[in-house]
């Protein structure tokens, strides 16, 4: 049988597609012969996708997935900022709380240090508590020679005024240093803090007197320790004698008699004898009863007691005489 030229059908049954023709070029299948009139497959066709197809990447789909990405992002930055903005607010509300409170705080404390520091007459209860505590600190914020004044009035026998001087101050002391056991256990029971002591003479140089200064805790103390002191003119503040002076003989031999009298916080003792060493044995107690001795020491006792028990000056209002 003689082969159908290129291009002829003969017989029946549908003609047999060129190979390449149809876009998909299978392996294996046969090229046609240069010049046989057969097209070339286009190898390219393959590869090209078809119409309507999207690749990865490529086309609508991927493109509104991205505006979708996109505006989910701007979304989640846009809730981010109002919840910042909100907890901002939140914030700066609290803040502006505490601020107010503190603000309250500190003018009501203006307000009322204001009023507490305004002057105002003082009342009854604070014109005593001032003169209390100005009497009980006198034993340390006077000096010693305020206590105890070089020279101190009294009044003798004839209704005369006359003038003891000082011979000397003692260093201050603890209370069973410088009283007799007796009047010094009952003093310690109430707190007795210290005792200041200082040396007189009478005008006439015949009589020395010692007077001492008990401290005790307040006033109360006081009046109740004096109830319980002992009733005996033997006992009392021990005599201090200054070497080099008409005192130098005094001592506890030689007193012929005891005194006290109370003013605030205090009790002012004051014991005597004759300043040439006269013993109380050498001298008759008829004698001393007639004599100036006794009197001279409670005057001088009295008048140190009276200036430390005075009343201050109390100033009228809280901030000085002007409310």
């Amino acid at each position: 049988m003689k082969p159908e030229p290129p291009g002829k059908r003969t017989g029946k049954g549908p003609a047999p597609r060129a190979a390449g023709t149809g876009g998909k070029g299978r392996r294996g299948a046969p090229w046609p012969v240069r010049g046989s009139g057969a097209r070339t497959p286009n190898l390219g066709t393959s590869a090209r996708p078809r119409s309507g197809s999207r690749g990865p990447g490529v086309g609508g789909r991927s493109w509104l997935g991205g505006r979708r990405t996109a505006a989910a992002q701007a979304a989640l930055e846009a809730e981010e900022l109002r919840l910042g903005i909100r907890r901002r607010g939140l914030f700066l509300s609290l803040i502006s709380v505490v601020l107010v409170i503190a603000a309250t705080n500190v003018l009501l404390g203006a307000v009322g240090m204001l009023q507490e520091t305004r002057a105002r007459p003082l009342t009854d209860a604070e014109r005593a508590a001032y003169v209390r505590e100005d009497v009980a600190l006198r034993w340390r914020t006077w000096p010693a020679v305020q206590i105890f004044p070089e020279e101190v009035e009294y009044i003798g026998l004839g209704r005369s005024g006359r003038i003891a001087r000082r011979v000397g101050i003692a260093p201050e002391s603890s209370c069973r240093g410088g009283l007799d056991a007796p009047v010094a256990g009952v003093l310690d029971g109430y707190g007795c803090r210290t005792l200041l002591r200082a040396t007189y003479v009478d005008q006439s140089a015949t009589y020395a007197i010692t007077v001492g200064v008990a401290v005790l805790r307040d006033e109360e103390s006081r009046v109740a320790a004096a109830t319980k002191l002992p009733v005996d003119d033997r006992v009392g503040v021990r005599p201090v004698a200054f070497p080099g002076t008409v005192t130098e003989t005094f001592g506890a031999e030689q007193r012929q008699g005891a005194s006290w009298v109370g003013a605030g916080p205090y009790i002012v003792f004051a014991t005597s004898g004759y300043a040439d060493g006269r013993t109380r044995q050498a001298v008759p107690p008829e004698e001393i009863l007639h004599s100036e001795l006794v009197p001279v020491a409670q005057s001088i006792g009295g008048r140190i007691a009276r200036a430390l028990g005075q009343p201050p000056d109390v100033p009228r209002c809280t901030q000085g005489n002007v409310c």
